[in-house]
């Protein structure tokens, strides 16, 4: 879905705690069974958005300053080890089966199933599918630059699209929480020697707060530009209505905070790993 073509790295366990506490509360006793929930995943395309996760791995090495090639191919086998599909596939099932409301999943699911939605989920897909995302974050600029000189208001579309996904505003807070929970975690595994403490992390993290949501939404909408080329302004109109719909907010609300929990805990894993790596004796 879209959500997952914003950018890679996008809070932590506060947030989805909050945020599932009040879906388990508001709809337990209406949650989707798990077949449901797997066909849903399947037909809004976030079984693929998901499988995404995978590719924030090799941002990890530079959160570091370490160079993972010096590990040669031992830091392959241990980037796909941590960021098995299959397991954050089935961590989300399990939480989606607690949380996810009956009328929200079918809202969501009508829409996808629709032509529109279809088409929608099959270029996210492909667009997720695109592992070099420097590559498509350049084609996606170069398609922003020419709607700008063109005095397009397509790129005002993707503005409007970017706030009905992430309608709390959350995305910046949770790029900051993965990274936190990353490097605390990387310290105290000895992997790197933190000159901050928690508080002091927080602090630098806050000053870098506006520079962060310049950069994510320059790139949100270069994603959202490339990912999109093959649809009408009329169509993206529809689709930022579709998206703003409240029980489609509730939706989106839920999967991005299981995605950035499932994020933020396979970088955490992968922190702990990596004092076990070696450098391979072969470069």
């Amino acid at each position: 879905m879209t959500y997952a073509s914003r950018t890679r790295l996008i809070q932590g366990v506060g947030a989805l705690a909050l945020v599932l506490a009040f879906f388990f509360s508001a709809v337990a006793a209406q949650a989707a069974d798990r077949a449901k929930v797997i066909a849903f995943l399947e037909t809004t395309g976030f079984d693929v958005a998901l499988d995404s996760i995978a590719h924030s791995a090799e941002l990890a090495p530079d959160m570091l300053g370490i160079d993972a090639g010096a590990f040669g191919s031992a830091w392959v086998r241990l980037s796909q080890d941590v960021f098995d599909r299959d397991e954050m596939r089935e961590t989300a099932i399990t939480i989606l089966e607690e949380t996810l409301a009956e009328e929200a999943l079918a809202h969501a699911a009508d829409f996808y199933a629709s032509p529109l939605g279809a088409r929608l989920v099959a270029a996210e897909n492909a667009s997720h599918r695109v592992e070099d995302d420097d590559a498509k974050q350049q084609a996606g600029m170069r398609i922003i630059s020419d709607l700008v000189a063109d005095g397009s208001s397509r790129p005002q579309l993707f503005q409007r699209m970017g706030e009905a996904i992430d309608a709390a505003d959350a995305g910046v807070k949770a790029l900051q929480e993965i990274q936190f929970r990353f490097l605390m975690a990387a310290s105290a595994a000895g992997v790197i020697d933190l000159q901050l403490d928690g508080d002091g992390l927080r602090a630098f993290m806050a000053d870098q707060e506006g520079a962060t949501r310049m950069a994510m939404q320059a790139a949100n909408m270069a994603a959202s530009a490339y990912t999109y080329q093959g649809f009408s302004d009329a169509e993206l109109d529809q689709y930022i209505d579709a998206l703003e719909h409240p029980l489609m907010q509730q939706v989106y609300a839920l999967l991005n905070a299981v995605q950035y929990e499932i994020t933020a805990n396979r970088f955490e894993a992968l922190a702990y790993r990596l004092q076990d790596l070696q450098p391979a004796q072969d470069l």
